[in-house]
């Protein structure tokens, strides 16, 4: 017993027994004539081997699924004149099913779901037709001479999986195009719509050619993994990753960015869905598959409103030859839409990111983990792109995907991931490097701008915003960029501006960049759509409770009063009881003053407290600056802390210098007065000080003495020299 990959056609004659009851002499001598004239001479011609004839059909092998399908069409073309003479319901006619799968050959025989999926597909194609099964499609797509429609996946009696179905067209006027047929209730009905789909879809597309003016816009969809190997999986999204961003620097095409196509990874394609949700006219899909050093990559052009295939193509290279490959997809893909590639273009889609294949493939893991945004895969990111950055030091892009993955860590203050300082060093080292190397590239200014806004450096950050989008102005990552800085500078009609733009080329953005959109609409009072964005931004969100608290604010001036209060409440679940006004303040200090409040006022009307852990202190007992500092400075207060009571150590010198130790807290910082307030300033909230009131005891039991509260603790304590 053996077991192999092969090509298997399974044939039948339609309406065999019915023929037999009319006329059983002469339907068996035309069967046997049509066998010795036609079938067994093409079999031969096209390498099968013919494992069993039953009466009514027949089983072949052939070690090539082209040979196999072109077989097929030779023999349905030529049956198709054959029986004119005959009166039509005495004809003979073929079904046939092609599939390339797995059997088990024993002796003569052939047996396995490879044979048993062909056997289905015969069944329920129509008579004088050919069905093959999504993998002979694969193989064969534009190496015979005939066209398809694609039919989805299909149940198939007996058979575990779905299987996806391809319907072969036999009119030489339809060589070479693959079009998706439209959801229908049936097959059946399917079928029925195909000759207008074919008319609607070619005046459609010339259409599109001759007489639009509007911009072309597409979608690359993750490429699938094919390899046996699932472990490959990051590859694949890298061959992705590099088509959309080649294809993003031609300057007459709208290409939807990584973050909105990776929402269907995995998922199956509908077309008209993925149009209709990302807004574009074109979709390429493709797969990957990586056996050693070698590669295939499947890639097709799809017009989505038509579901007609405009572009395929498969490349068989050697895994050396990965950038070779992408360059030529990116090229072809340019020709069939039609656009003219200027020179700049040509020479930036063909040079070659590293010449160091081991560094490309650390970047494509760390990608793969930059991208999911969780906190246990970013250290692994960063460790990463080490490694690619220490093989190639001249490797631009991934410093700059470096740089951006810094910054999103220091943004969000993953202190666990990497702290604050460091996180802001590395973010402002990788993007400076990154544009050391390649001074064309938008992504390291997008970073930089962000970085520069949250120091409150504006002119910095909108220059180098500007030049992010004078690089990649179909880069929503610039655009992003440019609405951030517009809503920390008061330019709030600008920004929204920003914000429209970036959500056409992203429709599906990242939480945090969702999180700036809604700000961005809440500030311009559009409480409906900021509502949207906050709610987006919490469930887009890989980290319980990031983006649940600015929602409250804007159910608050939606007049949704109860959910307002129900979402602070949340977000002192997720966050046990942090999430305070306090350190709302401290992390929008870069906001303007009058924008600042106006969303403290409505966190405030919708319940969250002033302090962490719902802290309230009688401010008869508040002390005075003087008294602060009489109190604390040169001292060693020692107490405990919420919500644990764990125990806690704050050593504060003359000069301010201090260190704070508690269960889960060890930072060094600096120790002032302002005001009467006592305050913290270290690297982490973006390097403010975190200022609060401390208070007296009055009751003399009270073993502590004084408590100190800011947007991060609350601190009871006693203090001795």
């Amino acid at each position: 017993m053996e077991r192999r990959l092969t090509a298997i056609l399974s044939a039948d004659v339609v309406g065999y027994s019915r023929l037999m009851g009319l006329d059983e002499a002469g339907t068996l001598e035309r069967l046997k004539a049509c066998r010795r004239e036609l079938i067994d001479s093409t079999v031969e011609e096209y390498h099968g081997r013919i494992i069993k004839l039953m009466g009514d059909g027949a089983l072949v092998e052939f070690p090539s699924v082209v040979d196999a399908v072109q077989c097929a069409a030779v023999v349905q073309r030529k049956m198709s004149g054959r029986d004119d003479g005959v009166p039509e319901d005495m004809r003979i006619q073929f079904r046939i099913g092609v599939n390339l799968g797995d059997i088990i050959a024993e002796g003569d025989d052939i047996y396995g779901d490879g044979v048993n999926i062909a056997a289905r597909l015969q069944a329920i194609a129509e008579p004088g037709g050919i069905f093959i099964s999504g993998t002979a499609f694969d193989q064969v797509a534009h190496k015979v001479d005939v066209g398809y429609v694609a039919l989805g996946e299909q149940r198939l009696k007996n058979i575990a999986d779905p299987v996806r179905v391809y319907r072969v067209l036999l009119d030489p006027a339809k060589v070479g195009t693959v079009v998706f047929a439209p959801r229908a209730h049936s097959l059946g009905v399917m079928l029925l719509a195909l000759t207008a789909l074919l008319i609607a879809a070619a005046g459609a597309f010339v259409a599109w050619q001759w007489v639009s003016p509007k911009r072309p816009s597409i979608a690359v969809l993750p490429f699938a993994n094919l390899s046996e190997d699932q472990s490959q999986d990051y590859f694949a999204d890298g061959i992705t990753d590099d088509l959309i961003t080649d294809l993003t620097r031609l300057s007459n095409l709208d290409v939807i960015s990584q973050n909105s196509v990776f929402v269907y990874k995995g998922k199956p394609h509908v077309l008209e869905e993925i149009r209709r949700a990302l807004g574009v006219r074109f979709v390429v899909e493709g797969s990957v598959q990586r056996s050693g050093d070698l590669i295939r990559v499947n890639a097709q052009l799809i017009d989505a409103s038509s579901g007609l295939h405009l572009w395929a193509n498969r490349f068989d290279r050697g895994a050396s030859e990965v950038f070779a490959v992408q360059d030529e997809m990116g090229r072809q893909i340019a020709d069939a839409l039609g656009l003219k590639l200027t020179r700049s273009e040509t020479e930036r889609i063909a040079r070659p990111p590293t010449s160091n294949l081991e560094a490309y493939d650390y970047y494509l893991r760390a990608e793969q983990a930059a991208r999911t945004g969780r906190r246990s895969r970013m250290l692994e990111a960063l460790a990463l792109f080490d490694k690619a950055e220490a093989l190639d030091g001249r490797f631009a892009e991934a410093f700059a995907a470096d740089a951006h993955a810094s910054s999103f860590i220091w943004r969000m203050t993953y202190d666990d991931v990497l702290q604050s300082a460091p996180a802001r060093k590395r973010a402002y080292d990788k993007a400076s490097r990154a544009l050391a190397l390649d001074p064309d590239l938008p992504s390291p200014y997008a970073v930089l701008a962000i970085m520069q806004a949250v120091d409150r450096r504006y002119e910095q950050a909108i220059a180098s915003a500007q030049k992010a989008v004078a690089l990649g102005p179909g880069n929503a990552e610039a655009r992003m960029a440019v609405a951030y800085v517009q809503l920390v500078w008061g330019n709030h009609a600008d920004a929204a501006t920003a914000v429209r733009t970036a959500l056409k080329y992203d429709p599906n953005p990242s939480a945090i960049d969702r999180y700036t959109a809604g700000m961005v609409f809440f500030l311009q009072h559009d409480y409906e759509r900021a509502t949207d964005s906050f709610q987006r931004a919490r469930d887009g969100s890989e980290n319980n409770g990031d983006f649940v608290t600015p929602l409250a604010m804007a159910y608050i001036r939606a007049g949704r009063i109860d959910d307002a209060r129900a979402t602070v409440a949340e977000a002192a679940r997720l966050r046990g009881g942090r999430e305070c006004l306090a350190g709302w303040r401290l992390a929008n200090a870069n906001l303007r003053s009058q924008d600042l409040a106006f969303t403290l006022d409505a966190l405030r009307e919708a319940g969250l407290p002033e302090w962490p852990f719902g802290f309230h202190g009688d401010e008869q007992a508040r002390l005075t600056g003087a008294e602060i500092a009489a109190t604390v400075i040169g001292k060693v207060l020692r107490g405990k802390t919420e919500p644990s009571k764990g125990p806690a150590i704050m050593q504060i010198q003359l000069d301010g210098k201090a260190a704070f130790r508690s269960p889960n807290q060890m930072m060094t910082e600096t120790v002032s007065v302002k005001g009467d307030l006592l305050c913290e300033q270290s690297e982490n909230a973006f390097g403010q000080p975190d200022c609060g009131p401390v208070y007296r005891h009055t009751k003399s039991t009270d073993e502590t003495g004084f408590t100190y509260v800011n947007s991060s603790k609350v601190f009871y304590f006693s203090a001795a020299d």
